[in-house]
Protein backbone atom coordinates (compact mmCIF):
# COMPACT_ATOMS: atom_id res chain seq x y z
CA UNK A 1 0.00 0.00 0.00
CA UNK A 2 1.03 3.64 -0.46
CA UNK A 3 0.04 6.62 1.69
CA UNK A 4 -0.72 9.84 -0.18
CA UNK A 5 -2.13 13.12 1.06
CA UNK A 6 -5.61 13.92 -0.29
CA UNK A 7 -4.44 17.39 -1.35
CA UNK A 8 -1.65 15.80 -3.42
CA UNK A 9 -4.24 13.62 -5.21
CA UNK A 10 -6.36 16.72 -5.88
CA UNK A 11 -3.38 18.65 -7.27
CA UNK A 12 -2.25 15.66 -9.35
CA UNK A 13 -5.66 15.17 -10.99
CA UNK A 14 -6.01 18.93 -11.53
CA UNK A 15 -2.62 19.04 -13.29
CA UNK A 16 -3.59 16.08 -15.48
CA UNK A 17 -6.90 17.66 -16.48
CA UNK A 18 -5.21 21.01 -17.22
CA UNK A 19 -2.65 19.41 -19.57
CA UNK A 20 -5.25 17.52 -21.61
CA UNK A 21 -5.14 16.46 -24.46
CA UNK A 22 -1.48 15.70 -23.72
CA UNK A 23 -0.22 13.35 -21.03
CA UNK A 24 0.71 15.22 -17.87
CA UNK A 25 3.54 14.01 -15.64
CA UNK A 26 5.26 14.71 -12.38
CA UNK A 27 7.06 13.46 -9.32
CA UNK A 28 5.95 12.88 -5.73
CA UNK A 29 8.08 13.03 -2.61
CA UNK A 30 7.83 12.70 1.12
CA UNK A 31 9.22 11.24 4.29
CA UNK A 32 8.82 7.66 5.46
CA UNK A 33 7.63 6.46 2.05
CA UNK A 34 4.59 8.78 2.07
CA UNK A 35 3.56 10.95 -0.90
CA UNK A 36 3.39 14.42 0.68
CA UNK A 37 4.68 16.84 -1.97
CA UNK A 38 3.85 17.10 -5.66
CA UNK A 39 6.32 18.23 -8.30
CA UNK A 40 4.39 18.89 -11.55
CA UNK A 41 6.71 18.50 -14.53
CA UNK A 42 6.51 19.45 -18.20
CA UNK A 43 5.95 16.62 -20.68
CA UNK A 44 8.71 17.45 -23.16
CA UNK A 45 7.12 15.11 -25.70
CA UNK A 46 3.84 17.11 -25.79
CA UNK A 47 2.04 13.89 -26.71
CA UNK A 48 -1.36 12.38 -25.86
CA UNK A 49 0.24 8.90 -25.85
CA UNK A 50 3.59 9.24 -24.08
CA UNK A 51 5.57 11.41 -21.71
CA UNK A 52 9.15 12.31 -20.86
CA UNK A 53 10.66 14.60 -18.25
CA UNK A 54 13.94 16.35 -18.95
CA UNK A 55 16.94 15.15 -16.97
CA UNK A 56 17.56 18.75 -15.91
CA UNK A 57 14.04 19.07 -14.43
CA UNK A 58 14.42 15.76 -12.57
CA UNK A 59 17.81 16.77 -11.14
CA UNK A 60 16.44 20.15 -10.00
CA UNK A 61 13.40 18.56 -8.30
CA UNK A 62 15.57 15.89 -6.64
CA UNK A 63 17.88 18.59 -5.24
CA UNK A 64 14.87 20.48 -3.85
CA UNK A 65 13.50 17.26 -2.35
CA UNK A 66 16.84 16.68 -0.62
CA UNK A 67 16.81 20.25 0.76
CA UNK A 68 13.36 19.52 2.25
CA UNK A 69 14.56 16.25 3.78
CA UNK A 70 12.30 14.27 1.45
CA UNK A 71 12.90 11.44 -1.02
CA UNK A 72 11.28 10.46 -4.29
CA UNK A 73 8.25 8.31 -3.45
CA UNK A 74 6.25 8.35 -6.67
CA UNK A 75 5.93 9.21 -10.32
CA UNK A 76 2.65 10.09 -11.97
CA UNK A 77 1.32 10.61 -15.44
CA UNK A 78 -2.05 10.71 -17.13
CA UNK A 79 -3.75 8.61 -19.76
CA UNK A 80 -6.04 11.14 -21.46
CA UNK A 81 -8.03 8.51 -23.37
CA UNK A 82 -6.97 5.18 -21.86
CA UNK A 83 -7.53 3.12 -18.74
CA UNK A 84 -5.33 3.67 -15.65
CA UNK A 85 -3.01 0.75 -16.34
CA UNK A 86 0.67 0.86 -17.38
CA UNK A 87 1.29 0.37 -21.08
CA UNK A 88 4.16 -1.74 -22.39
CA UNK A 89 5.96 1.55 -23.11
CA UNK A 90 5.38 2.64 -19.48
CA UNK A 91 6.95 -0.64 -18.34
CA UNK A 92 9.97 -0.32 -20.63
CA UNK A 93 10.73 3.31 -19.79
CA UNK A 94 10.18 3.39 -16.02
CA UNK A 95 13.59 4.36 -14.67
CA UNK A 96 12.49 4.22 -11.02
CA UNK A 97 11.00 0.74 -10.42
CA UNK A 98 11.23 1.03 -6.63
CA UNK A 99 8.83 3.98 -6.31
CA UNK A 100 5.04 4.04 -6.64
CA UNK A 101 3.79 4.60 -10.19
CA UNK A 102 0.49 6.52 -10.35
CA UNK A 103 -1.66 6.72 -13.46
CA UNK A 104 -4.56 9.16 -13.75
CA UNK A 105 -7.10 8.08 -16.37
CA UNK A 106 -9.17 10.86 -17.91
CA UNK A 107 -11.12 8.44 -20.10
CA UNK A 108 -14.41 8.74 -18.18
CA UNK A 109 -16.41 11.58 -16.69
CA UNK A 110 -14.29 11.69 -13.53
CA UNK A 111 -10.53 11.07 -13.21
CA UNK A 112 -9.58 7.60 -11.94
CA UNK A 113 -6.28 7.22 -10.06
CA UNK A 114 -4.53 3.86 -9.74
CA UNK A 115 -1.08 2.95 -8.47
CA UNK A 116 1.39 0.21 -9.39
CA UNK A 117 4.85 -1.18 -8.85
CA UNK A 118 6.20 -1.27 -12.42
CA UNK A 119 9.20 -3.16 -13.77
CA UNK A 120 9.96 -4.19 -17.35
CA UNK A 121 8.67 -7.70 -16.59
CA UNK A 122 5.77 -7.12 -14.19
CA UNK A 123 3.01 -4.77 -13.07
CA UNK A 124 1.77 -5.14 -9.47
CA UNK A 125 -1.20 -3.06 -8.21
CA UNK A 126 -0.60 -1.01 -5.03
CA UNK A 127 -3.48 -0.02 -2.77
CA UNK A 128 -3.78 3.77 -2.36
CA UNK A 129 -4.55 5.12 1.12
CA UNK A 130 -5.42 8.83 1.15
CA UNK A 131 -4.59 10.71 4.34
Amino acid sequence: MILIESEVVRQMTSHCMKDRPFEACGLLSGKGGRCETIWPMINVEKSPYSFAISDEAIEKAMAQMKERGEALTGIYHSHPTALPYPSKEDQRHNGYPTVAYFIVSLQGREPVVRCFQVTPSKVQPIKIIQT
